[in-house]
């Protein structure tokens, strides 16, 4: 939210779910950068993997990756006009405009982890998304197509 910084998990957590993701995806464990953007990072790219490969992804890796790409879109387009939703992982409220304050948020965008992995990372677009039937858009400002993929 506009003036809320991201939220920050704790990289020990991080790397733990990550190690498991890659676990079950009988793949050794992590051995890159520890910081917490690289582990982040590590985490949307193993949880895409474990999608790719029809397996699962761990619980906590797949949140940990949502909401750090959610955060991301949050600081690119700040603001409370749409709230973007992945359940049952997270949402944020993002882009300039009209503020809005009280009960459903008139320009609402829910998806699924693996959609929203995939168009945050530029895999899939927002039109293919929406045409796909994998992007529930409602509200005349609910089109996120300016703001993906994430830079």
């Amino acid at each position: 939210m506009e003036g809320v910084p991201p939220h920050k998990p704790d990289p020990a957590k991080v790397r733990a779910a990550l190690d498991s993701q890659l676990i079950a995806l009988d793949e050794p464990p992590y051995d890159g950068p520890e910081g917490l953007a690289a582990l982040l990072g590590a985490c949307v790219a193993v949880v895409l993997r474990a999608f790719e490969r029809g397996i699962s992804p761990e619980r906590d890796a797949t949140r940990f990756a949502v909401r750090h790409l959610l955060d991301k879109l949050a600081t690119a387009a700040p603001g409370r006009t749409v709230e973007v939703r992945v359940p049952p992982y997270a949402a944020v409220q993002c882009v300039a405009g009209p503020r809005h304050t009280r009960g459903t948020p008139p320009n609402v965008v829910e998806t699924d982890a693996r959609t929203w992995l995939e168009l945050a990372t530029g895999l899939l677009t927002w039109a293919e998304a929406t045409a796909a039937g994998r992007v529930s858009a409602s509200g005349s400002r609910a089109d996120l197509s300016d703001h993906l993929p994430l830079r």
